[in-house]
């Protein structure tokens, strides 16, 4: 695939957008943005999406919207952000919305808490799956993995607190991927 994405329809983000909102539940929805996104539909190479989607987790908001707006705004510029992030929001607006006024009556059928906890656990297997693909990607170096396996280490097995483990890692890791100038002017 090219660097440089393809000029898709606003209809189809929208369309697109909106499926991923209305049909995703229980978390996992970066994960089913970069199978339709990436995998099924072509339209952002996996360097792209996981730029995106580094680049949504570190700012405020939620990871849905951010890579709703970044992935619109890389498609179609900013009439393709408002149009993922609207057709992203609307599905669960009114799906909650629905939700809500039958609720009471819902929690009360056979079987509805399972099927909450099936639909829960496919996310968590998309989750896992999106960032299975974004390690074995990231990490096709030993200084990625180094700073990979440390920040796990410090938050997972030492539990110490995420901000500063973010504040150390990051500039480490920035630093040893900044691309490099060699002699001959190339990135190294």
């Amino acid at each position: 695939m090219s660097e440089t994405p393809p000029k898709v329809p606003l209809r189809d983000i929208f369309r697109v957008f909106f499926t991923i909102g209305a049909s995703s539940f229980g978390g996992g929805v970066t994960g089913w943005m970069h199978r339709i996104t990436v995998t099924q539909r072509g339209w952002l190479t996996n360097d792209k999406f996981l730029s995106g989607l580094a680049l949504g987790q570190v700012l405020p908001g939620a990871n849905v919207s951010n890579m709703a707006v970044y992935i619109g705004q890389v498609l179609r510029g900013a009439p393709g952000a408002l149009v993922a992030l609207l057709a992203v929001l609307a599905g669960p607006f009114f799906l909650v919305i629905g939700a809500a006024t039958v609720y009471d009556t819902a929690i009360k059928i056979p079987g509805f808490h399972s099927a909450m906890d099936g639909i829960a656990a496919a996310a968590v297997g998309m989750v896992l799956r999106m960032g299975t693909m974004g390690a074995l990607h990231g990490c096709r170096k030993v200084a990625p993995s180094v700073i990979a396996f440390a920040v796990f280490i410090a938050i997972g097995v030492l539990q110490w607190p995420l901000a500063p483990v973010a504040l150390v890692a990051a500039p480490i890791s920035v630093a040893l991927a900044w691309p490099r100038r060699s002699r001959g002017g190339q990135d190294a």
